[in-house]
């Protein structure tokens, strides 16, 4: 109230940080947008990518510790997402990752051989603000999958929190294979920070085709187009 002109730089500096998927603030825009998303546009380990070459290779010991619970159910503006209380924990190697939340991409950012799937839950987990692994699963039309049904069935049409009445398991969102692929890369969103180990599932979880459709409803498209691979190795393993 004091100083109306520094409210309306304010303003104007939060709207230039404005990103979205397509048009002027869209995917291909991110790194123009503002000096904190420069590694959008000119970094070298971006994701996400579509993976066609790998190296079979032994996969760190990979171990998570995740809790059952009622997890409220977000819309931030670009995804539903779903914070995870403290507590819940990826073990990779010998650190240890806070399991911080997950959310939905549709359709899938990675794509396997050129093929995108409906849609992709990633799982994010950091160690610091800086270190994080993401695990990824493609997700196809098929048999409903009870978790992903409850959480759409909460997905706010708007910005805002849904309360879910009761715990789910969200391991239920794992495939039963555990063959993966693991790559360097970044967040797939602003600021695009590449210090990500990726951790991408090859098979994909069936899930119900109107579950799919409520999430598409909200967001019909929420996904970033693949990045160049350049120099780097993709490696398949077990888990």
């Amino acid at each position: 109230a004091a100083c109306p002109l520094c409210a309306a730089l304010k303003v104007e500096a939060q709207e230039s940080r404005h990103w979205t998927y397509e048009g002027d603030a869209g995917s291909e825009k991110w790194g123009e947008l503002d000096s904190a998303y420069q590694a959008c546009g000119t970094g070298t380990e971006q994701s996400p990518i579509d993976i066609k070459s790998y190296q079979m290779a032994a996969i760190e010991d990979l171990k998570f510790d995740w809790q059952p619970a009622a997890y409220p159910v977000a819309n931030n503006g670009h995804t539903i997402q779903i914070n995870v209380p403290s507590g819940s924990t990826l073990s990779l190697g010998t650190e240890q990752f806070a399991f911080r939340q997950f959310h939905f991409h549709s359709p899938s950012e990675h794509s396997l051989n050129g093929e995108r799937s409906a849609m992709e839950v990633h799982f994010v987990h950091a160690l610091g603000s800086k270190k994080f692994v993401v695990m990824a699963v493609l997700l196809k039309p098929g048999q409903r999958n009870e978790t992903f049904a409850t959480l759409m069935g909460s997905a706010p049409g708007k910005l805002g929190t849904q309360p879910i009445s009761q715990p789910v398991d969200i391991k239920t969102l794992l495939p039963a294979s555990r063959a993966v692929f693991r790559y360097r890369g970044s967040l797939t969103t602003p600021p695009c920070t590449e210090n990500v180990d990726w951790i991408v599932f090859e098979n994909m979880v069936e899930v119900a085709q109107t579950d799919i459709n409520i999430f598409k409803l909200i967001f019909p498209m929420n996904a970033r187009p693949a990045q160049k691979v350049n120099r780097r190795f993709v490696l398949k393993g077990l888990i």
